[in-house]
């Protein structure tokens, strides 16, 4: 049993920045890989951000150079440090874990980058 649960999300003018969270619970996930989707509307689910058990990183194109994953092992979360949003950044963002034979995902969280 593992639950997600996304916090963080609001509304933010372009060039703003917000922190998304994402605490875990039910069990431990300091072995296991963490990722951040999003998802727009009337688009596909996105992968944005990667982080391994060790803390190694990987990025979307899209939000290289401005977007930071990290965890807390410790705490069981994982976090998404948006910077220099844009309003294509806009969509709901879920975290993401894989525990064989099962993929969990949080509720989301809604980010939406608007003057």
């Amino acid at each position: 049993q593992v639950q997600l649960v996304e916090s963080g999300g609001g509304l933010v003018q372009p060039g703003g920045s917000l922190r998304l969270s994402c605490a875990a619970s039910g069990r431990s996930l300091r072995n296991s890989a963490m990722r951040w989707y999003r998802q727009a509307p009337g688009k596909e689910r996105e992968f944005v951000a990667f982080i391994s058990s060790t803390g190694s990183t990987n990025y979307a194109d899209s939000v290289k150079g401005r977007f930071t994953i990290s965890r807390d092992n410790a705490k069981d979360m994982v976090f998404l440090q948006m910077n220099s949003l844009k309003p294509e950044d806009t969509a709901l963002y879920y975290c993401n874990t894989y525990i064989p034979t099962v993929y969990y995902w949080g509720q989301g969280t809604q980010v939406t980058v608007s003057s």
